[in-house]
């Protein structure tokens, strides 16, 4: 889709999966579409409804927060759009760990007990829970990946003063308990998350979307603590499962790798998955919903001129 233009519009950024615009210099307009990515790379087809299960994932846990700490969110003026404020980020992302999994699973098997300035006990086992919960921040990079850093080393490098720092650790582990809580509701365990957060003059706001399979990763309570004991794998809900086809079938976003075919029932199969996130993780049922261009941009429109004409 072509890039739209709204009044006051003040810029726009396509990113891996989502189109943002800009208005006024104060609001973003945040396309979720279907695109999806994996290792960087954004994959050939789209996915019906993907944007849409994220945009309305995101949305009801940010109205579920917003007691913790405020948000960006304003409305959300259609089923793949969200309209908010727009914050100064913190070059931070904010990674919060329940279980021992992934990316700290794979430090602790080299030997290592620190990951990004937290300590890791002895003597667990994969997708162990820590005794408390820990914060991996990493940096937001402008181009290629994130990398880990420790909460001295963004203090240091000016990131976040020791201040803000404090005020960041307590948000995201406040956020996590809450995530927790919700998913607890729902038959799942919240295991690993991020969190990112900007500033509106001194106010600190927590920016982007939270608690979505794309940005977390839940494990079915049912069955974990057996599964556990027996060495089991974990059963989870997240886009770990498209991960594991294109590694299955020898990609991993690295050079001279080709993105394998993706055939029209792996499509429809992946967004069957998508919709199933979205029931298990909310609680209620997905109505899908599909508008053209126009329509979405008259909604879009609509919400903005009445915004415009607000004081921020």
């Amino acid at each position: 889709m072509e890039p739209l233009k709204f009044r006051q519009q003040t810029g726009f950024y396509k990113g891996k999966v989502r189109d943002v615009y800009s208005i006024s210099n104060k609001y973003l307009v945040m396309f979720a579409s279907d695109r999806i990515s994996a290792f960087d790379v954004i994959l050939p087809r789209p996915i019906p409804f993907k944007g849409q299960v994220l945009n309305q994932v995101a949305a009801y846990m940010l109205e579920k927060t917003r007691d913790i700490c405020q948000n960006w969110l304003i409305s959300v003026p259609a089923p793949n759009v969200s309209i908010g404020k727009i914050c100064m980020p913190f070059k931070i992302e904010m990674v919060v760990r329940g279980n021992l999994t992934g990316h700290a699973w794979r430090t602790y098997t080299t030997g290592s007990r620190i990951l990004c300035g937290a300590t890791m006990p002895e003597g667990m086992t994969e997708n162990d829970y820590f005794p408390e919960p820990i914060i991996t921040p990493s940096t937001k990079a402008d181009e290629g990946h994130d990398e880990d850093i420790s909460p001295a080393e963004i203090i240091e490098r000016k990131l976040a003063t020791e201040a803000e720092w404090t005020v960041l650790s307590q948000y995201a582990l406040q956020l996590f308990e809450r995530g927790k809580a919700i998913a607890a509701k729902q038959g799942l365990i919240l295991v690993d998350t991020k969190y990112e957060f900007g500033k509106i003059g001194d106010e600190i706001y927590l920016m982007d979307e939270i608690h979505t399979p794309d940005s977390s990763r839940y494990f079915y309570a049912d069955g974990f603590a057996e599964r556990q004991a027996r060495g089991e794998r974990q059963k989870q809900l997240s886009k770990e499962f498209v991960r594991e086809w294109l590694i299955e079938n020898n990609f991993m976003g690295k050079e001279g790798q080709t993105v394998p075919q993706m055939s029209d029932a792996w499509i429809q199969t992946i967004s069957n998955r998508y919709i199933e996130l979205y029931e298990k993780i909310i609680g209620q049922k997905f109505e899908p919903v599909q508008l053209s261009e126009e329509e979405t941009e008259k909604m879009v429109t609509g919400e903005l001129n009445k915004l415009i004409t607000q004081k921020f």
